[in-house]
């Protein structure tokens, strides 16, 4: 009987805790493949969707010809758009931006490298000579996702960079929590046609050729709980004892008093 109850509070003690393997970030699960390496893979061009902010600078040889293509001109910085920078354009729910002189302009489903292409001929067409040597950009003012479930600091963030992985979003909201599941993080992603759902594992090394591992504008993620989080016996070893200690403490001082 001794024996047995040690199997039983042995077995229940380790079942409960949480491994060293389920914490371990991107390790390599392919034995074959000796060198940790990974064939990277080509990362589709993000199309503009509602809500994006874009930034949008244009410039010439004679800077004065295309002044008048500035949200600053006449006093009004990033167009009354939420303390949007002089160069930043908010895509409205219509998918159309406003561009001075020019005006409204459709950039929904668009590239940004596309965007660019299309300001200049509409600048080359209407307006300035090929002499002018007009020179745009167009890029992602920064990328706008939410993080939330098992995480250190859940919330709304706002990344000014052009490129950011999931590895790096989560380390800016302070990491998995040790009850978060690593192995099954979902990412809720909006497109044209709806909403889709998808689960990554982040402990394993081929995360890195998911087409998810890059965050895009307005992606949620949601770190789901592991199981031994809802068994409540603890997430390591000492924490498991001490509840089974308590457990069984309460269980034979119950006996006793029954006995007598």
């Amino acid at each position: 009987m001794k024996k047995i109850l040690i199997l039983l509070l042995a077995a229940v003690t380790f079942s409960s805790c949480v491994s060293l393997s389920d914490l371990i970030y991107v390790r390599n699960k392919d034995k074959s493949n000796k060198e940790n390496t990974i064939t990277p893979i080509a990362v589709k061009p993000y199309r503009l969707q509602i809500f994006d902010v874009i930034t949008i600078n244009i410039k010439a040889l004679d800077q004065t010809l295309v002044a008048m293509f500035s949200q600053s001109q006449g006093g009004q910085m990033g167009g009354g758009q939420g303390g949007l920078t002089a160069d930043s354009f908010l895509i409205d729910d219509h998918g159309n931006i406003r561009i001075p002189i020019i005006g409204e302009m459709n950039v929904l489903g668009y590239t940004a490298e596309e965007v660019r292409i299309k300001i200049e001929k509409e600048l080359l067409s209407n307006y300035l000579k090929k002499e002018a040597e007009v020179f745009v950009t167009v890029r992602l003012a920064g990328i706008r996702y939410t993080i939330n479930g098992e995480i250190g600091a859940p919330g709304t963030r706002t990344v000014f960079q052009e490129r950011l992985n999931v590895l790096e979003a989560i380390a800016n909201s302070g990491d998995i929590t040790i009850t978060g599941d690593r192995k099954k993080v979902t990412i809720i992603r909006q497109f044209s046609h709806g909403v889709e759902l998808h689960d990554i594992d982040l402990t394993d090394l081929n995360v890195m050729n998911s087409p998810y591992f890059y965050v895009q504008p307005n992606d949620y993620i949601y770190v789901k709980p592991i199981f031994q989080k809802t068994w409540g016996t603890g997430t390591t070893g000492i924490q498991s004892l001490g509840t089974i200690v308590s457990l069984l403490s309460l269980g034979v001082t119950t006996y006793l008093l029954l006995r007598n």
